[in-house]
């Protein structure tokens, strides 16, 4: 197989279709990212105590003790930024899936930055910019499959 075949997923190009989709769905992720990073208060403060009481039935039903608030914080920050990951896939081709984990990593660590210099009730973390930059890379990976498995299907 040639590096330039369409069966080779480091060289599915993105498709105009493929970008037009991920340009509309990528505004209004935006959005919901500037929304949900740079709002006054933690987005999660309302669900406390039913996170609190899911946790404790998951603890009930023999989930580990590590398994807690920290851990779903966590991997909500990984899920947050899957579509990041995906989208920037999809708009420039397979051979940028490096870029969807920099976009992670820098949109992240912007808004960690803005939330330490401008809300107080939010609270900055390395670790939201290492499980944001991961979500990222999940979801490049995803996109990788997708345009993969959409070049092949085009495929005679």
């Amino acid at each position: 197989m040639t590096s330039d075949s369409p069966r080779d997923p480091e060289h599915a190009p993105a498709t105009g279709r493929s970008r037009r989709i991920a340009t509309w769905l990528a505004v209004a992720y935006g959005v919901g990212v500037v929304l949900i990073a740079f709002w006054g208060t933690p987005v999660d403060a309302g669900a406390g105590p039913w996170l609190g009481r899911v946790i404790g039935a998951a603890h009930r039903l023999g989930a580990p003790e590590w398994f807690g608030y920290s851990t779903v914080e966590s991997l909500s920050n990984v899920v947050f930024f899957v579509p990041l990951g995906l989208l920037v896939v999809l708009l420039a081709g397979t051979r940028w899936w490096w870029a969807a984990a920099a976009a992670g990593l820098v949109v992240s660590a912007c808004i960690e930055t803005g939330q330490a210099l401008f809300l107080p009730a939010r609270t900055a973390s390395l670790d939201d910019v290492l499980a944001n930059g991961l979500g990222a890379v999940l979801g490049a990976v995803v996109g990788v499959l997708a345009l993969a498995w959409a070049a092949h299907r085009r495929r005679p």
